[in-house]
């Protein structure tokens, strides 16, 4: 069966309505001037061809501009096709619209049908403005991806600060509010680090700008971070929903917000038996703790590996990290996480860290290892109470 017959109904029209493909089509023949059938399946095929091929799009797309001009929503003259007054109110109501003003199909396409694409329709124009720069987009991506507000535009520093945040809550199992505030607390690169747990492959990114522009095309759904690349990312997301919202003569319901996509790690492949595929094995799930939860397994994992006098005993965090690794696997926690999570703990009185004001050459690797900025001062160990 091809793409078009597996999912040419889903898209169909409603007898008396367009449905979600049908409002696409509308807003292209909605534009300055109009089109000709030939011009939207041209210009709206980057926002199907991921899904159904060439042929079958192009199908489609006859069939829903046939319901379009049935229902009384576009007309043809000769080979122009052109909305009617129901037809540029539907095209207005799709796009989050009081009234149509005909704007260039590229003015509708890259800032219009974006802003529906992430979910932005109803945000004033000035809002919507930084769409038109590769910044702008890739800032309200990140944000829309991560649930920060889009109210206002911030600078990348901020914004890696509040993905630190939203890494540390994570971190945490989303069962704390975490207090970094505006990210001051932790220092430009540890930040950064802890930010780049984010990505669905977590690595170290060298700068907030290329940090923000890979979790923007990682979110977008695609690999380019160029402009364009993004812009048919959102539009490729758009397209998708569309085709799978279904018969509706109410284009609010099909959820516009691009989704946040969360990708598991990749699972590990089990031993081939009698020369089989190898089979993958389930990951493990991950449980992460809370506040509680994290304290006391870095307590107990610091008493056994304490070092100094009694009433002043402590332990390298990184020890303490080499214990918890060990001893609780469906924690999945980096390095990082651990350590920001230390601080996070500390800040909240939930244990206690030291710094080393003496440093002993013989165990300057142990401090190095174990060294976690914070504010202005550095934590090496973990204090043992007793």
């Amino acid at each position: 069966m091809s793409a078009l017959g597996s999912g040419a109904s889903l898209a169909g029209s409603r007898r008396g309505g367009a449905s979600a493909t049908g409002h696409l089509i509308l807003v292209r023949v909605a534009a300055a001037g109009g089109a000709t059938r030939a011009e939207v399946a041209t210009e709206l095929a980057p926002l199907f061809t991921h899904k159904l091929s060439p042929a079958d799009w192009r199908r489609l797309a006859e069939k829903e501009i046939g319901q379009l001009v049935a229902n009384g929503f576009v007309t043809e003259t000769k080979t122009r096709l052109a909305p009617t007054d129901a037809g540029t109110l539907a095209a207005a109501r799709y796009l989050g619209q009081k009234s149509y003003d005909p704007r260039p199909w590229a003015e509708l396409r890259d800032i219009a049908l974006i802003a529906k694409g992430l979910g932005l329709e109803k945000e004033s124009p000035a809002r919507l403005k930084p769409l038109s720069r590769v910044e702008g987009l890739r800032t309200i991506i990140v944000q829309k991806a991560f649930g920060l507000s889009v109210k206002k535009n911030v600078p990348p520093t901020k914004l890696r600060a509040q993905l630190a945040v939203v890494a540390l809550e994570r971190a945490f199992g989303n069962r704390i509010k975490a207090g970094f505030g505006k990210g001051s607390a932790l220092s430009a690169k540890a930040g950064r680090l802890l930010a780049g747990q984010l990505s669905q492959i977590p690595r170290a990114f060298a700068t907030d700008g290329k940090l923000i522009s890979e979790l923007a095309a990682e979110y977008a759904g695609t690999t380019d971070t160029a402009l364009d690349g993004l812009r048919i990312g959102v539009l490729r997301g758009l397209g998708a929903r569309a085709l799978e919202a279904g018969q509706t003569d109410e284009p609010e319901a099909q959820r516009p917000v691009m989704p946040v996509r969360v990708t598991a790690p990749a699972a590990p492949l089990a031993p081939a038996a009698n020369d089989s595929k190898p089979v993958a094995k389930a990951a493990p799930k991950s449980l992460r703790p809370d506040l509680n939860e994290f304290a006391q397994a870095v307590k107990k994992a610091a008493a056994g590996r304490a070092e100094g006098w009694p009433g002043s005993r402590k332990a390298f965090i990184s020890h303490v990290w080499d214990a918890i690794r060990v001893t609780q696997p469906s924690w999945q926690v980096s390095e990082i996480e651990f350590k920001c999570m230390l601080a996070e703990a500390h800040r909240l009185g939930a244990l206690v860290l030291a710094n080393a004001d003496l440093k002993d050459r013989k165990s300057i690797k142990d401090l190095e290892s174990s060294a976690v900025p914070y504010k202005n001062t550095v934590w090496h160990f973990v204090r043992v109470e007793e």
